[in-house]
């Protein structure tokens, strides 16, 4: 790998870790610990967890497009910088503002982000469109969720 590529990956790292800092800004705390929750809501532990995976599984997506193609991929880089922006402000508006109803909103809008992604990396790497169907699998469940403690505590 050369220094170029070396430094391109980092960046997409970068770009990951500073949309994933929203979740560290924006907290559960006690008011989420304080909703009905569904049986099946995933175990605390597993949200950071898996977020790490995904949001390195996302860089490394983000860097084999921009290693295939170079400038030519802006479009599909455009996008999937908005799914990044997307991803950072969903925590913002279900943890900070406590909106579980415009942060359905919002997991809508980042799901859609998310397909579009795939679809675009797909002409650059297939490797690259594979990996984000981890992360539109994890963001399904979270939009579930979402719904559902939405419907479960419709006093917010």
């Amino acid at each position: 790998m050369t220094p170029e590529s070396l430094a391109a990956l980092g960046a997409f790292v970068v770009f990951n870790f500073a949309a994933a800092s929203s979740g560290a800004v924006f907290k559960p705390g006690a008011w989420y610990e304080g909703l009905a929750k569904p049986g099946w809501t995933p175990p605390n532990i597993a949200f950071p967890v898996v977020w790490t995976v995904l949001f390195l599984l996302n860089a490394v997506a983000g860097w084999l497009v921009w290693e295939a193609s170079g400038p030519a991929a802006w479009p599909a880089l455009a996008a999937y910088a908005v799914s990044l922006v997307l991803n950072a402000g969903w925590s913002a508006l279900f943890f900070g503002a406590k909106r579980m109803d415009a942060a359905l909103l919002e997991v809508a809008a980042l799901f859609a982000s998310i397909a579009l992604v795939a679809v675009l990396f797909a002409a650059h790497s297939r490797t690259a469109a594979a990996l984000q169907l981890p992360y539109l699998a994890w963001v399904s469940l979270a939009a579930v969720l979402n719904y559902r403690l939405l419907r479960m505590n419709p006093q917010g």
